[in-house]
């Protein structure tokens, strides 16, 4: 495993070398997305636009983490994660939103994304489910956040859920798009009905050497592709678009997006210092602060449901809504709808 995890570290980083060196990272103080929000109960009726004026950076862990922060200095903690293939351009309108209720919002980018960096170069490029997780804690040490409502979608709401379930300590409540999503290897060894296997094409294709280098070499255009497949009723612009995929061309990006989905199929191996956390999770920890749920009902992803297929691992207050109009980058789609949820669960914890 140690020699097969070298060889990896080694591919990974040379391939994201060769297409990235060149690159620099594109100016991250921009206007949040001006796509249209759908005609529903949760359009967005701000005139105003909401932005990010300035990305901070502070060390936390392994990583120098960069992250948009709005509100208060003084307000109630609210921690935004974004999933893949996305970034914290997700959740401008919805930070805005709830920054105006008075709430501090800090919205991080993750490793391998926008002007997140690894402190070292030596730093094994791994995307699995605790890596990530221990990345959020770190950063919430390093900004002496005791503890934070925690809201996500994709690898975030996956993210936000691991934090929930192995510390509740350190989380008030929580937000998750689709659901409970902690990871089981072995369970993702079984096979899927065919239009669910359909729905995950681009895990298969990340297990290969072909899918590692189209990637390398296509991701402008496949992110773009995966935003319109799975969100199939947004209709953002291009200038939308192009504001996130500025946070894709960091260094490490292809490296965490591969790892992270060869791993979930056992393809990739993990570090061994997660293991510990990994048998945790592989056992189906229940949550047990107050959570609201949501699914939107055109995701292409994950189809829209009552919530009562995993209900049962929500031990605590939780709610389950579906969004009407809203695919799978919800917070973007629906903010209105998405900051309604996270004071909601809020409210559920006071």
């Amino acid at each position: 495993m140690a020699s097969e995890k070298n060889f990896n570290r080694r591919r990974f980083l040379s391939m994201a070398a060769l297409t990235f060196t060149a690159a620099k990272l594109a100016p991250l103080n921009v206007l949040a997305s001006t796509g249209n929000q759908h005609k529903d109960h949760y359009k967005n009726t701000n005139q105003s636009q909401t932005s990010f004026t300035e990305i901070k950076q502070v060390k936390a862990g392994l990583l120098n983490v960069g992250y948009a922060e709005t509100g208060p200095a003084n307000g109630q903690p609210v921690i935004l994660l974004h999933g893949w293939p996305y970034d914290i351009q997700s959740y401008a309108e919805a930070a805005g939103l709830l920054a105006a209720k008075g709430y501090r919002v800090i919205v991080p980018h993750l490793r391998g994304h926008g002007s997140t960096q690894f402190l070292s170069a030596q730093t094994f490029r791994n995307g699995q489910q605790a890596a990530v997780a221990l990345d959020i804690i770190a950063l919430m040490d390093a900004l002496n956040i005791k503890k934070a409502i925690i809201g996500g979608f994709d690898w975030g709401a996956r993210t936000a859920n691991i934090i929930a379930a192995l510390w509740p300590e350190r989380c008030k409540a929580m937000v998750s798009v689709n659901g409970y999503l902690i990871n089981n290897l072995e369970r993702n060894k079984q096979p899927l009905p065919p239009k669910a296997e359909w729905g995950w094409w681009y895990q298969y294709y990340f297990a290969t050497d072909r899918g590692q280098l189209g990637y390398t070499a296509n991701w402008h255009d496949f992110n773009k592709l995966i935003w319109k497949n799975i969100s199939p009723k947004w209709d953002f612009d291009d200038a939308t678009y192009e504001r996130s995929a500025a946070s894709f061309k960091n260094p490490d990006y292809v490296a965490i997006v591969i790892h992270n989905y060869r791993w979930r199929l056992s393809t990739a191996p993990g570090e061994a210092q997660y293991d510990v956390l990994e048998k945790q999770l592989a056992a189906a920890p229940v949550i047990t602060v107050p959570t609201v749920t949501l699914d939107g009902d055109s995701d292409g992803v994950v189809p829209a449901s009552d919530g009562s297929a995993f209900a049962k691992m929500f031990t605590g207050k939780h709610v389950h809504h579906i969004i009407k109009g809203a695919g799978h980058n919800l917070p973007q789609e629906a903010p209105r709808a998405f900051a309604d949820a996270i004071m909601e669960a809020d409210s559920f914890a006071k």
